[in-house]
């Protein structure tokens, strides 16, 4: 997770600071740790502080000196965060080869400048649990570290629907407001609660704002810093603040507050989010929370945009996909203890598919006599497969009259009942022609229902001739993954029927595989891939197309199903 933070933070052109937890755990060799991401990372990464006393304290590395460290020296190590953040500017580099030295106080716009360019990554050691380098730490951070007047801003985009144009963003409280929504959260007391940062301009209590492309403006009638869980109520915020604003429905995840008046759409480019790829199918624990479940689902995956909620109503389930077991487990919990809301949870149904491999004629005669007014209605018609993908098509060639027009649809509409529940294996069918060529109608005992049980019949009589099979999904596959682990990865797709159509090398001794492999047998395979790469693979996956499944999986699915219908 380290590797791939870094590597984000890299494309995105953000400051990196990276600390060093638990300095003062057992068994610990903060020296090789240091090493390894000096390795990993590039000899940028340099330490600001070093632990001292065994991890009981920090020896200060910069700006000045302090103290001994438990390995290495603070004063070479300040040599070398020196010579690196002076290449930043020719002058100061010139003058600390002449001299050997040069000014501390001189060095705080380049530390900026070489943080902003990734030529600098700071390393800190703390311990969280005793609180040892938290001083040190926040020193760092309020003194060192580049502050939202300096830092790289993101890029915003202003578009009018055709064309797009990038916006410069000052961190100027003077200009006009431009916010960016990262986050909401629901609150038991104050409901909704959308958290921004402010890029540009100021925002007041009361003030009236726009919110995305939204023509209504809308008043801010409470603003709050948030400190952990508390809220705590503030008249106004500049740029460079975080600030919340509840009870606006409006204010979704990835929205933009502005006061611009042009009514141009204004974004922020923001990166794709991996996609969940981990499911459970969720229902309620007890009848009639089925409301309170889903609307507690829709506001954790509000929360998170790494959660989706999906709904598949061909198998009536709804599924929960989060980024894997453990994330959807904190997704679970935060269900049972906010939201108070207990779920059952199971592997989500494969969408699987019916259809045909070959043309057959079906029929059926529809006859039913109750005493009065009976039912009759005769139904002939032609079953063929249509390419994958091409869904269902009817077809009316009916001549003669010998089934009136106003008993057509009927007929159409007894077929998709069976399209929806199927007729082989219990699921929907598709890719398949209908061709109604001949049938009789009763001039008293014909009627809708009639022909609607006639079109029913006679298609399940020409599916059961017609070759039926089960088809499963298949999803295109794409994996990253330390180069080392291709071999086990390989292997891992071959046992789950998958094939690999493409390898690609990444960056830092990692390879992209591209393949494709049922859907039926990805449930798990985020776990395993953890397992094989040491949680360092991730992969995500699509639909790609449907194709026939195994002779065994059909029979035993068609089997299953014929059981239903007996029972």
């Amino acid at each position: 997770m380290t590797r791939r933070f870094m590597e984000w933070a890299k494309e995105r052109e953000l400051c990196r600071l990276i600390i060093i937890n638990r300095i003062d755990g057992e068994n610990i060799n903060l020296e090789n740790i240091y090493s390894s991401i000096q390795e990993e990372f590039g000899t940028e990464c340099l330490a600001l502080n070093l632990p001292a006393d065994s991890g009981a304290g920090v020896a200060t590395c910069f700006p000045e000196t302090s103290g001994t460290a438990d390995f290495s020296s603070t004063e070479d190590v300040r040599q070398e965060v020196i010579e690196q953040v002076v290449e930043m500017d020719d002058d100061i580099m010139e003058e600390y080869l002449e001299q050997g030295e040069v000014a501390t106080d001189r060095l705080g716009d380049v530390f900026c400048a070489a943080m902003r360019e990734g030529h600098l990554v700071p390393v800190c050691f703390t311990s969280a649990e005793s609180g040892v380098g938290i001083p040190e730490l926040l020193d760092i951070i309020t003194q060192l570290l580049p502050d939202p007047t300096r830092g790289n801003l993101p890029v915003f985009v202003s578009t009018d629907g055709e064309s797009s144009e990038s916006i410069s963003v000052v961190a100027d409280a003077e200009k006009d407001l431009i916010t960016h929504v990262f986050k909401n959260v629901y609150d038991p007391f104050v409901g909704k609660l959308g958290i921004f940062r402010i890029f540009q301009g100021r925002i007041e209590r009361d003030a009236s704002i726009n919110i995305g492309d939204h023509r209504k403006a809308f008043r801010v009638a409470n603003l709050y810093e948030l400190q952990g869980r508390k809220l705590i109520d503030q008249p106004s915020g500049i740029a460079g603040d975080i600030r919340g604003i509840a009870k606006i429905e409006e204010l979704d995840a990835g929205v933009i507050i502005h006061t611009d008046k042009s009514g141009e759409p204004v974004q922020l480019d923001q990166p794709d989010m991996p996609s969940p790829m981990v499911g459970l199918a969720v229902s309620p624990a007890s009848r009639g929370d089925e409301q309170k479940v889903s609307e507690s689902l829709q506001r954790i995956a509000a929360e998170d945009p790494c959660i989706t909620v999906e709904r598949n109503a061909d198998a009536n389930e709804t599924i929960l996909r989060g980024m894997g077991d453990l994330h959807l487990r904190i997704a679970l919990e935060r269900l049972s203890e906010v939201y108070n809301v207990q779920v059952d949870t199971s592997i989500p149904t494969v969408p699987y598919r019916e259809t045909v491999t070959r043309t057959a004629e079906g029929h059926c005669r529809h006859k039913k006599q109750t005493g009065g007014a009976g039912q009759f209605g005769e139904v002939f018609l032609r079953l063929e497969p249509k390419p994958r993908g091409e869904g269902f098509e009817f077809v009316d060639n009916i001549v003669g009259g010998v089934i009136p027009s106003q008993f057509i649809p009927a007929v159409e509409k007894g077929i998709k009942q069976v399209l929806e529940t199927g007729a082989f294996a219990g699921f929907p069918v598709q890719d398949v022609r209908v061709v109604v060529h001949d049938g009789k109608f009763h001039s008293v005992d014909s009627k809708e229902i009639a022909f609607v049980t006639a079109g029913r019949k006679a298609f399940v009589n020409a599916f059961e001739k017609a070759g039926p099979i089960v088809l499963e999904p298949i999803v295109d596959v794409v994996i990253d993954a330390p180069s080392a682990n291709m071999g086990d990865i390989a292997g891992e797709l071959s046992a789950r029927r998958g094939r690999i159509s493409d390898t690609d090398s990444g960056t830092a001794n990692s390879v992209r595989i591209s393949g494709l492999s049922p859907l039926a047998e990805m449930s798990d395979f985020q776990a395993r891939l953890n397992a094989i790469t040491g949680g360092e693979g991730s992969f995500f996956m699509k639909f790609s197309s449907y194709e026939p499944a195994p002779m065994d999986i059909q029979k035993k699915l068609s089997a299953s199903f014929q059981k239903v219908d007996e029972d």
